[in-house]
This record gives C-alpha cells, structure tokens and sequence, in this order.
C-alpha cells in the first residue's frame, strides 16, 4: 500500500474479493479484516473503514474483546460525532456483551465527553462548575453585541470565522496574528470582545467543549494523569471528521501509549469547510511510528456496478492509503444517467421514478423483491436551495417526503423559550437565558428596565440575575419594576429548588407542567397567536418536550453513561449540547430530500444524485478558483454521494440550470465521466416512454383482423 508517510508501518490487507461467493448482506461473523482489527490491542491501530464495509460492527465487537481482554467498561470510551450515532454504538454493544457491562462504557460524542470533563474539573480552567453552554443563535447574539453589528450576515461571517480559529486551536491574539486582511482583523477583535463575555457569563460555546478540556490537559499535570488512567483505549469513529483540536485532545487523552483505535476513510472527508482535516489522517503514521493499518474492502450495502462507479471517480483522488471497495452481492442494475431540460423537469422525473419503482415498473432492473416504501428513496443535491422544486413536486404528486438539515425541533421558538429558563435554573449567571426568559411569558419588563437593570450591574460586575437582589436597585428603577423583576426571581429560584430534588420520570413531568401552569406559558402561546391551531400545535410541541425531559430523568433514555435516575436540575445541565448535537430523524415512510453532506453515514436501497453539473457539483461560486484541494473534497462528495444507494443510483443532469436570475447552459459534471459508466443506461423521460406505448398500441390495435 502506497502511504505518505516514510515510516514503517504494520499494513494488514483485506482480503483479495472473491469471485462468485454469495453471502447475506449481514453476515453472522467478522470477516478475516474486521477480525484482525478486532483482535489488535497491543498498540494504535488505524482502521480504513470504506464505506459500507461494518465500521460500527469492529468498534462493538473490539469493545467487547477490550471487556474479555480485562479492561472494565469505565475504562473504554468510543468517541462519534452525532448523538444518533452514539446512540446506535450504544444500543449495539449492549446486545453485544449486555446490559450490566454496556451501562458504564463511556460512548459519547466528542462534545458530551468534552462537557463530562469540565463538569468534573471546570474549576482548573476558571469555570463554575455550573457554568452553561450556549447554542449558536446565543453565541450569533454575543456576537452581534461584542461588534456592535446589526447586520446578521456580517455576523453570521464572524462566527464562521471565529469557529474555524478555535477549531484550529487558536485563541483571539493567535487569530489577530494571522489575519489576513482588514475584514479577519476586525473578527479576532471581536473574538476577544466574545471570550471576555463568555467569560463574565461563566458561559461556554460548542468549540470551547474541545478546546477547554484541552488546555486542561496541556496545563494541568495531575487532570492529565487522572483522565488518561481513567480511560486506557479509546476508539474514535470518523476520524477523517476530526478537526486540529479533537485530534490534539485524543492525543493528549492516550498520551504515550497510544492505546486506541481510529476508525475512519480519507475518501470520506468532506467536512473541511468546517474545521475538519484530512491531514490528521496523514499525521497517524508520523505521530505513532508503530501504528498498524488494516483496511476493510468488503462492502455489505452496495450492488457492484454501484461500487465499481465509486472506485472509478474516486481514483482521480491521491491516496493515503491504497483501498478499493469490492462487495459480493452481485452486479445489480447498471447506473443510469438521465438528461434533464431544467430543474423543473428534473423534479418531474425523480417523481415518475418513485412511482414506476414502486409499482413494479423497472425498466428492465430489479428490486429488491419486496413492496418499496417511501422511505426506500432518497434524492441527494449539493446545494440547501435545490430541495424547493423537489419539494413542490412531491406536493403535487401527493407522496410524503422530510428535508434532511431543516428545521430541528429544538430551534422552534417554544422550545428555546423553555430551554432558557433550565439554563437559568443550572447557572444564574448566564445574562443571555436571562434576557430571554423574563421576557417569557411577558411580566410587564420592557427593555428600559432590562437597559437599566443593565446599567445597574456592568459596573457591580455582576450577572444581571444576582443584580435582581441587590438592596440598592430599588433607587435605580422604579417600583412596579422592582417588583416584576423580584416575581420573576422568585419563580427562578422555585424551579431551581424543586429541579434539584426531583427525579423520575413521573415527577419530573408533574414538576415541569405545574411551572407551566404557574408561569401561564400556555396561555403565552395562545396570545402570541392569531391561529388557535397554530398555537395548539405549539402547545403539543412543549408537551413532546416535557415527555423528552421527563423520560431522561427515569433514566429511560440513555445519557452517555449509566442509564439512570437523574433529577430535573442534572438533566437540564446537559440539555444544550444534547439538543443542538441532537439527529431526531423519525422513522416516517417518507423520501428523503438531503445534501450530500448530511446524507453521509446514510443509505437508502433507491438514490438519485440530482443535477450533477459542473458549478454545482463540484461546486463553484462565481469566478473564484477551484484549487487542487477543493476539487478533491468535492469528489470525495460525489462518492460519498453515490456510495449511498444500495440497490440502483440515478444520476441526472440538466440541460439549463439557473444561476441567480439567469439560465445558462448546463455542463454535464466531470465526475460522470470519471464514473466510466460504459454499462449506463441513458433512461427514456418516461414521457416520451408513455407515448412509444400508446403508438405501439394503436399500431396493434389497427393492425389486428377484424378491426381494420
């Protein structure tokens, strides 16, 4: 295997494919490849999990060989990137090796692990140890204030800015140092001007729940010691996803031993425009000169014209590590490539495919021998705006269909509204859960008294909760709002009492719909609507919630570590970077509109890549470059993209597409080519299909005897 690296290294090879060999797609045991990643413990091990190839099936069954091979379950912690994903390993290795032992294994996203160590030892980096975590609407409001910016693009622009400094494990003076020009500068000034919030509001954002735990790591020798004898392997899923920091910190976590297993697929990485970077990937062999490699080839999901359109694009990519995806499931239907006039007729076309697939009508392939449903189906496209005319497509042919990346639950309003007052509850500090809770449900506070209550505690360097109580406010403003402000204190200081001492399932929920009723949040909903259904529609949303809540404090849902009791007040510690990591997908049968991105970790027995153009994808804004680098992560997009389906891949282009307000000529993206589908299809527009029938019919029909 061909490595950039110079350092020798233990390379365990897949298997060679076999020819002609049947196997069931879920095979009862570990093929030769998983077996040896499963049975490797002496040192680091990098495991190249192409796709569809199990990678979840050796992360529990080496758990389980970490269990047998002496380890306790509180000394292995399994690293993901979603809550979903957490939740699947968590499920998987409690049918694996039980209840009992599953119940103390440390699965958890990055961020939740990050948050378990600050909780434990916050202190050592000036944190209360209830200090709070702030999702990006709160951090975009810091923002907005720290620059003085009404402009939320411009903000939205800093943010990005300031996320990606910090995921490269760079503070506000390192980020000043490298700007590059004027617009970078002025956003690592207000970068500082954020921290020096987050820090008076003991309050910290999603990048500080990596960064933090580092700099404890770094600086505090005996933290160090403690954390790396607590855990003794740990085994990170996506590895190719992790950013400069999560790498750092699971190096600072293994320490020199290296005692851990890294899971991943350089021709997976699509997420640098967030942080993420693939030379982490090539960095494994320099930082661990004994790592050993062993790639997985077998695939399990994909039919083999499938797989081989997957090797071929892929191969225009440089290689860290040799691997070619190989499955046994047979050569299933040809790829097929449709030529679209426009988006519109695009959409039209994705619809007539779904109904002919699922009334049995395949154009002469196959399916899978079963009743298809809806959620059988998935259309992937590059870009956020493109799922419109699916969507109004899919209206009109009335079949059900969900928008992967639209609106969470937890972004509607009511539901931030009730997650600011838990804030609250869990650090009295944090000023931006303040200004949104007593403000909701209204108590007659207008932002002139919140201004002056403001006014009254920046000098008193105080959070404008403890400035509530202080015996000179009443000279600052006057008395009726003195009064609502003391209420609204009060009612804090209840929840916050009861929160603490009440657990399970059933009086947790008693205790969250009896705040309800006393804070008249139902009513709230009800006046803020000029729709009653809509208000009750909101309502029924705030009881989901409640249920959600009450269930994690019986221990009814997992919550990263032992299943059980917790009170109102522990679970409201956690809930910021449980809901925003949160993939509450619902088991619909629905077709799945998605971009690529979000479609990763994905598959769906029927895929269509939609308009496979050149600007779309790969990618390309106006006139600016497309550099070596970038147009290798948007072909490990297009991979990604097609290593998704199953059973048959559709991909479509179109003959115009719009750009902005204009319509211009649509290029057939180079990736298609790079496929080398010799054995496509170009599929008939069912239309034109439609009519070859009822020409050929009417042929018939004339030329039968008897009815001339």
């Amino acid at each position: 295997m061909a490595l950039l690296a110079n350092r020798p290294l233990a390379i365990i090879p897949a298997p060679e494919a076999p020819m002609n060999r049947p196997e069931p797609r879920a095979p009862a045991s570990l093929n030769n490849a998983q077996m040896r990643a499963v049975h490797h413990l002496d040192g680091p091990c990098l495991v190249l999990a192409g796709a569809g190839s199990g990678k979840t099936r050796v992360i529990v069954h080496k758990i389980a060989r970490l269990l047998q091979h002496g380890l306790g379950p509180k000394q292995i912690a399994a690293l993901t990137f979603t809550n979903k994903a957490a939740q699947e390993m968590r499920e998987r290795a409690k049918a694996l090796v039980g209840p009992r032992a599953a119940k103390d294994l440390a699965v958890s996203t990055f961020h939740s692990l990050g948050v378990r160590m600050l909780r434990a030892d916050g202190t050592r980096v000036g944190l209360k140890p209830n200090f709070s975590i702030l999702d990006s609407d709160d951090v975009l409001a810091l923002i907005r204030d720290a620059g003085g910016c009404s402009d939320n693009a411009l903000a939205r622009r800093w943010q990005w800015a300031i996320s990606l400094w910090k995921n490269q494990g760079l503070d506000a003076d390192a980020a000043e140092a490298t700007a590059t020009g004027d617009d970078q500068r002025v956003a690592a000034r207000v970068m500082r001007r954020v921290q020096e919030r987050l820090q008076a509001y003991q309050a910290v954002d999603f990048d500080d729940l990596i960064q933090l735990p580092l700099l404890l790591l770094q600086r505090d020798a005996e933290a160090r010691a403690r954390w790396q004898a607590q855990f003794q392997h740990i085994l990170v899923d996506e590895v190719q996803d992790t950013n400069a920091v999560q790498y750092a910190l699971l190096k600072a976590l293994t320490g020199e031993r290296g005692l851990f297993t890294a899971v991943g697929d350089d021709d997976q990485s699509i997420y640098g425009w967030r942080g993420a970077t693939i030379d982490n990937l090539k960095q494994l062999p320099l930082d661990y000169p004994a790592l050993s490699v062993i790639a997985l080839e077998q695939n399990y999901r994909s039919t083999g014209h499938i797989l081989r359109a997957a090797n071929a694009v892929i191969a225009g990519n440089p290689k860290l590590f040799e691997k070619k995806l190989w499955s046994d499931l047979g050569d299933g239907d040809p790829v097929r490539l449709i030529e679209c006039d426009s988006e519109e007729h695009e959409a039209e076309r994705a619809v007539a495919r779904i109904q002919s697939l699922r009334a049995g009508q395949t154009d002469g392939g196959s399916t899978s021998g079963s009743t298809l449903r809806f959620a059988d189906f998935a259309v992937l496209y590059r870009a956020n705006h493109q799922a419109r005319v699916f969507e109004q497509k899919l209206r009109a042919a009335q079949i059900p269909y969900k928008v992967s990346g639209g609106q969470s639950f937890f972004d509607r309003a009511e539901i931030k509204d009730l997650c600011a007052w838990l804030r609250l509850i869990v650090n009295n500090d944090d000023d931006p859960a303040f200004l949104r809770a007593v403000t909701t449900p209204k108590r007659g506070i207008g932002h002139q008294t919140l201004a002056a209550l403001g006014e009254f505690a920046a000098p008193r360097k105080t959070s404008l909760f403890d400035a509530l109580f202080a015996p000179s406010l009443a000279a600052a403003l006057k008395g009726k709002a003195v009064d609502a402000l003391h209420e609204f204190g009060r009612d804090v200081h209840t929840l916050q009492e009861r929160a603490t001492h009440t657990t399970g399932t059933e009086d947790a929920k008693a205790l969250l719909l009896d705040w309800l009723s006393d804070i008249r949040y139902e009513q709230h909903l009800h006046d803020g609507e000029d729709s009653q259904k809509l208000a009750e529609a909101r309502w029924r949303n705030v009881l989901d919630f409640i249920d959600w809540m009450a269930r994690r404090c019986g221990g009814d849902e997992d919550t990263g570590g032992a299943a059980q009791r917790q009170s109102v007040l522990q679970v409201a510690q956690t809930i910021s970077v449980i809901i925003s990591l949160a993939d509450r997908g619902d088991e619909q049968d629905v077709v799945t509109l998605s971009t690529l991105h979000a479609a990763k970790g994905l598959e769906w027995p029927h895929v269509m890549l939609a308009s496979v153009n050149e600007g779309l994808l790969p990618f390309r804004s106006g006139d600016d470059d497309m550099t070596a680098e970038r147009l290798q992560e948007e072909r490990r997009l297009m991979y990604v993209g097609i290593t998704r389906a199953r059973y048959t891949l559709c991909v479509s282009t179109l003959k115009r597409r719009k750009k902005g307000r204009d319509t211009v000529i649509g290029v057939p993206s180079r990736f298609i080519g790079e496929m080398k589908l010799d054995e496509a299809k170009l599929q008939e527009d069912p239309r034109a299909r439609l009519k070859k029938l009822r020409d050929a019919m009417a042929a018939k029909v004339a030329a039968a005897p008897g009815l001339r």
